[in-house]
């Protein structure tokens, strides 16, 4: 009886002693941890996965795009915009008129006509700005550029300088001299030009957007020079202001379809001060970021 007693005591110390060792690995153990790793180029993103309770608590984090989520600034520039294209005339001269025989004798409608591929318009704008009216769709257009016309004619007409003491003197003549061709002829007239306009903008939040402008400028003829190339002569240029206007007025606009632009623009008054009716225009394409 005595050895029984003394055999559960012993059993009984060690059951205990079992349960306590397994009790206590059982806190001081920590459960696995799965973690989740993300490679974005050189950076590396490791979130580690925990219980249901901890997963409410962590924090959500959000890349965006930048781009696209902040707001456009109210006012931007563009430096250096480029326009190349086409340009040409609507002649309206009564060329029966005295005046018009006055400025150029004997002159008719076939003197005037050009070479339309070659006729070129080419403008330089040292910059534009942009200035938001409403919501980014709506906006004010500026800026300060060069207009850079070039005339190029069928016919051997020459410009000349108003140089003598006579008022009004003749200034386009034609070239009849036996034998003599010429492979180039034109006039060039140049504009230190402000634009002003107002823009539609439909995708404002996009870099290369859909929309268009419509406005006006005001040019100053800072240039004007007639050249040509003949069999006789060779190269000749001829400078002077021709009774040119000094001041160019034009409606202008220009159109936006993704990256693709165009631009045009047309003079409501003749571009001479006398003599001769005629309206420039030009069209082509315009090199710009908006």
């Amino acid at each position: 009886m005595k050895k029984l007693f003394t055999l559960c005591a012993a059993f009984s110390i060690i059951s205990v002693c079992f349960s306590q060792t397994n009790t206590d690995s059982t806190l001081t153990t920590k459960p696995k941890v799965e973690e989740d790793t993300i490679r974005i180029g050189g950076m590396i993103i490791i979130r580690k996965k925990g219980s249901r309770e901890e997963a409410k608590k962590e924090d959500d984090y959000q890349i965006k795009n930048r781009k696209n989520s902040e707001k456009p600034s109210n006012l931007t520039t563009n430096w250096w915009i480029f326009d190349f294209g086409f340009s040409n005339y609507t002649d309206n001269s009564l060329y029966s008129s005295v005046a018009t025989q006055a400025y150029a004798p004997g002159a008719n409608a076939s003197w005037l006509q050009l070479r339309d591929g070659k006729s070129r318009n080419v403008n330089v704008w040292f910059f534009m700005q942009k200035l938001n009216i409403a919501k980014q769709v709506l906006n004010f257009k500026y800026g300060l550029g060069l207009e850079l016309n070039n005339f190029r004619f069928k016919q051997p007409i020459r410009f000349n300088e108003n140089n003598t003491p006579i008022a009004n003197p003749p200034i386009l003549t034609y070239d009849a001299t036996p034998n003599r061709s010429y492979s180039k002829n034109k006039l060039a007239a140049d504009y230190l030009t402000v634009p002003v306009l107002l823009n539609v903008n439909f995708t404002p939040r996009r870099e290369s957007g859909f929309g268009f402008s419509t406005g006006v400028s005001l040019g100053y003829l800072y240039s004007s020079r007639n050249k040509f190339k003949n069999t006789d002569e060779g190269k000749e240029k001829v400078k002077g202001d021709f009774d040119l206007n000094k001041w160019k007025f034009s409606y202008i606009a220009e159109l936006s379809l993704g990256s693709v632009r165009f631009y045009g623009s047309y003079a409501p008054k003749s571009m001479f001060q006398r003599g001769l009716d005629i309206k420039p225009y030009n069209v082509g394409f315009r090199f710009s970021n908006w």
